[in-house]
């Protein structure tokens, strides 16, 4: 006992170890640095210097085989004791360089949510869809069925079955466009009607949207545009009928008492025929450059169905009638929506459309 004791007592905690002085100014040193450090790159550098393979905490650790062996416990326990305040440092000031970037960053960027978002642009359907889908909501509500077909069309439906032959000097009333195989692009959707007939005994009644082409182009027309045509078959089907559909569906489209007018007319399909005119919504009846000064925009065309065109498609004249109308769904657009200018509607100019979203 009183041969080991004073030695350990000494080492541990009494006298100092021959390493004490050396590891204490080591660790402060150590713990000084780490305390001024501004970046995680110097806390690295610190590690490696006093903690790496060729450390200075770590040789004085290597040089304690060299102590008495009564020495050795003692310097290994401040050796590693001072290795782990180092290490604790170095933890606990990148912690809190971490948090002071976090800071710093958060004050620099920091997001104001007092402002208001910025909208984003939202699609929104074309006036011209907004305006077929209305169109159809008011005949479908009046009993109708919405029946469509292929745009491009033999001679055959798009001319003959109509009561136009070949060189019929009425076809000039269209301005077609001819492919190559001897079909066209239709001029309209009457087509479609021809086709139903064809298909369908009486009763019928049915619209037919869709787009059709003519070389025309001016301030109230395109070359690609849209068109709904109507057609109702039955018996006994007469002026009057035709009058009720067209008058009543024009009120309703627009909401208000529109003033209509029909104006005697020619259709080879239709006999009699008629052109339905509504007053200009732009100048109120008073006359103005899109109503060519006239009060009036014309708006659709109509008539009973012409005899011949119901026997080519298998029904008998003798016993039903029936009337067909036709109308550009681009040009109640324009009414309803007040554009003086129908080319506005596909020229896609995002502020024009936007209004209609």
């Amino acid at each position: 006992m009183d041969r080991n004791g004073p030695g350990r007592h000494a080492s541990q905690g009494g006298a100092p170890g021959r390493h004490a002085p050396q590891v204490d100014e080591v660790r402060e040193r150590a713990l000084a640095e780490v305390a001024a450090a501004g970046d995680a790159q110097a806390l690295d550098e610190i590690r490696v210097r006093v903690l790496g393979r060729r450390g200075t905490l770590t040789g004085l650790l290597k040089s304690v085989g060299k102590l008495p062996p009564a020495e050795r416990p003692a310097a290994g326990a401040d050796i590693n004791a001072a290795k782990r305040a180092v290490e604790a440092a170095i933890d606990t000031r990148r912690a809190a360089l971490s948090e002071e970037q976090l800071a710093r960053v958060l004050e620099e960027e920091a997001l104001d949510v007092t402002l208001p978002g910025r909208r984003q642009d939202a699609g929104s359907l074309h006036p011209v869809t907004q305006t077929l889908r209305r169109i159809e909501e008011i005949f479908i509500g009046a009993g109708y069925d919405v029946v469509t077909g292929p745009e491009i069309e033999d001679d055959y439906h798009n001319f003959e079955a109509l009561n136009l032959p070949a060189n019929h000097p009425a076809r000039a009333m269209w301005d077609t466009f001819y492919l190559e195989d001897g079909h066209v692009l239709r001029t309209h959707t009457s087509p479609v009607q021809v086709r139903v007939m064809e298909r369908m005994a009486p009763p019928i009644r049915i619209i037919c949207p869709g787009r059709v082409y003519r070389r025309d182009s001016d301030l109230t027309h395109t070359p690609m545009f849209h068109q709904v045509e109507g057609l109702v078959v039955d018996e006994g089907i007469g002026f009057t009928d035709l009058k009720g559909a067209v008058v009543g569906f024009v009120q309703r489209f627009y909401d208000r008492e529109t003033p209509v007018r029909f104006r005697p007319s020619y259709f080879p399909f239709t006999e009699p025929s008629a052109e339905v005119d509504a007053q200009c919504v732009h100048c109120g009846g008073a006359g103005c450059r899109v109503c060519g000064y006239s009060g009036w925009l014309e708006v659709m065309g109509c008539g009973m169905v012409h005899p011949n065109v119901l026997s080519m498609s298998g029904i008998d004249p003798e016993r039903y009638t029936g009337f067909a109308f036709g109308f550009g769904a681009d040009r109640l657009a324009m009414l309803y929506y007040g554009v003086d200018d129908l080319r506005l509607l596909f020229e896609n100019d995002q502020r024009f459309l936007r209004q209609f979203a």
